[in-house]
């Protein structure tokens, strides 16, 4: 690629034709008469020489160079991984949206190295973002009007190795049980079912009639053996006192051989979350706080398991970068309702 600076006295069709031009050019009246970046062929370089002008830039391109919009193309498709797909082009930009609703992955360090290429910008959503199909995930643009075909392929290399830069990973459809406090009364029930039902829906999961059982320790255990014999692949459990080891749930966790993962996640509202492993399923615990409407750290959890993730200590010990959760954070939940802010279900 070699810049040129074109006076209007040397120039020809001969010179023009094949050229990419580097800014608008104007005619008399102030109309766009061609744009930046276009690659001049004969009529687009005819309309230039009938154009007054004094000088124009000009980018000659040379064997192995490629030009924005071909690049652009490029790298758009190799950015694209499962679940992704390329959705059109404008103002320079080529869109990437779901195509699926699931958790948006993305390959951060191959993101990084992409990136770090000269003329090359990759912009995406927060890994492990829940998406809708058709919402844009990502955006990515060729910087330069010309850029050396070696990029390109450094940038195919980095793709390829790591299956494409972003992923839309599918909610697996799961059975799921839950159990919580007996002492709910007749409005509380209707309203934590109704919440619950919604948000395991949205998933495309299914919820088990929940069981309210947790007077004792033996209760306890006959509630989960029941869930887990009726199908559940994933357990929650609401209401359970977490600063309290002596609380039936954990009582009938240890009756169970359950293994306690982690208990408390560094983030709020949640922060009283708690996770457990029995029998190969994940037993989460639902803070009080999120047991009707609000959206807190357990729908950041779900979310994960239901994808098929192996959640551990590290994965909710990582929720304290971003674990402010105001409304400002909002993005960060599923959108349970089309009219409603993320994450809220009323």
């Amino acid at each position: 690629m070699k810049a040129i600076a074109q006076r209007r006295d040397t120039a020809s069709l001969d010179v023009l034709v094949g050229r990419v031009l580097c800014h608008d050019v104007r005619d008399g009246v102030g109309k766009v008469a061609v744009e930046k970046g276009a690659r001049l062929g004969a009529q687009a370089a005819g309309i230039l020489l009938a154009t007054p002008w004094e000088e124009i830039h000009l980018l000659a391109v040379e064997p192995g160079d490629l030009h924005e919009e071909e690049a652009g193309q490029r790298l758009a498709a190799a950015v694209v991984g499962d679940g992704v797909e390329v959705k059109g082009y404008m103002g320079g930009q080529w869109t990437l949206a779901s195509m699926r609703r699931g958790l948006l992955q993305v390959r951060r360090a191959a993101l990084a190295d992409v990136n770090a290429l000269e003329g090359i910008s990759v912009f995406t959503l927060l890994d492990g973002q829940p998406t809708e199909p058709g919402e844009t995930v990502a955006k990515c643009k060729v910087t330069p009007l010309v850029i050396p075909g070696e990029t390109i392929r450094g940038v195919e290399k980095i793709t390829g190795d790591a299956d494409g830069l972003v992923a839309v990973r599918a909610f697996k459809p799961m059975p799921v049980g839950a159990i919580a406090q007996e002492r709910l009364d007749r409005k509380q029930r209707e309203r934590f079912e109704t919440a619950l039902t919604q948000k395991v829906e949205w998933f495309g999961s299914r919820l088990l009639p929940i069981r309210y059982a947790t007077g004792s320790p033996r209760a306890v255990v006959e509630a989960l053996r029941t869930l887990r014999s009726d199908g559940a692949e994933v357990l929650v459990v609401a209401g359970a006192s977490a600063l309290d080891p002596l609380d039936p749930v954990f009582g009938g966790l240890a009756l169970l051989g359950a293994r306690m993962e982690r208990h408390g996640a560094p983030a709020h509202p949640g922060s009283l979350l708690w996770l457990a492993f029995w029998e190969g399923r994940a037993v989460l615990g639902m803070p009080t706080c999120g047991m009707f409407s609000q959206a807190t750290t357990f729908d950041l959890v779900l979310p994960r398991l239901l994808v098929g993730e192996r959640v551990d200590n590290r994965t909710i010990a990582e929720l304290g970068h971003g674990g402010l959760l105001s409304r400002d954070m909002a993005f960060r939940f599923p959108p349970y309702r089309a009219n409603a802010a993320r994450g809220e279900l009323e």
